[in-house]
């Protein structure tokens, strides 16, 4: 799947390329973010981020995913992954630990809701680990609102886990923005 880049203020998103399989790994193999995280395992597998990538380079996952750049503002070139899932419209994110506490995850999560919702999708979805309360603040930033309780399995712990499940709606977003009704 082709996506675009998107820049913010201080970040790039773009695609993923192969030079990004080792920041990747050293975040991934973190067990702190692993666990914070539905689908990525602990212990990382060697040539794990290289399957990633391929896989998404060669359009075989049905995700758009961006690599989170932090070039721009003389940062690190991977700080962390942003997706979204077009037949479901969920998002999701990580930003390696180094990041963390930095506004990196906001302001990524914010360009890619304002590209999202820019084509004219009407809805997000996102899902969190319960226990993740820096993801979900994340996404309550942004607009997005808790809509109910799940259960997903978390590759890193290996069971079920509950998850906050948070949706966003185009129009509650423009309102937020201030856009006026008839720009909507």
């Amino acid at each position: 799947m082709t996506v675009d880049t998107i820049a913010t203020e201080r970040l790039i998103l773009r695609p993923l390329r192969p030079s990004d399989a080792g920041p990747m790994t050293l975040y991934a193999s973190d067990p702190r973010l692993a666990r914070m995280t539905t689908s990525i395992p602990h212990p990382y597998p060697p040539g794990a981020a290289e399957a990633y990538i391929a896989a998404r380079l060669e359009g075989r996952t049905g995700e758009a995913v961006w690599a989170i750049d932090a070039m721009p503002e003389g940062g690190a070139e991977l700080v962390g992954i942003i997706l979204h899932r077009p037949d479901t419209g969920e998002i999701g994110y990580w930003v390696g630990p180094p990041f963390w506490n930095t506004g990196y995850a906001s302001e990524a999560l914010a360009g890619l809701v304002a590209h999202l919702f820019g084509a004219g999708l009407d809805r997000l979805t996102a899902r969190v680990i319960e226990e993740n309360g820096a993801s979900a603040h994340v996404l309550e930033k942004i607009g997005f609102t808790q809509t109910g309780i799940g259960e997903m399995f978390s590759a890193a712990r290996g069971c079920v886990v509950p998850v906050r499940e948070f949706a966003l709606e185009r129009a509650d977003w423009l309102a937020a923005q201030h856009v006026p009704e008839g720009a909507r």
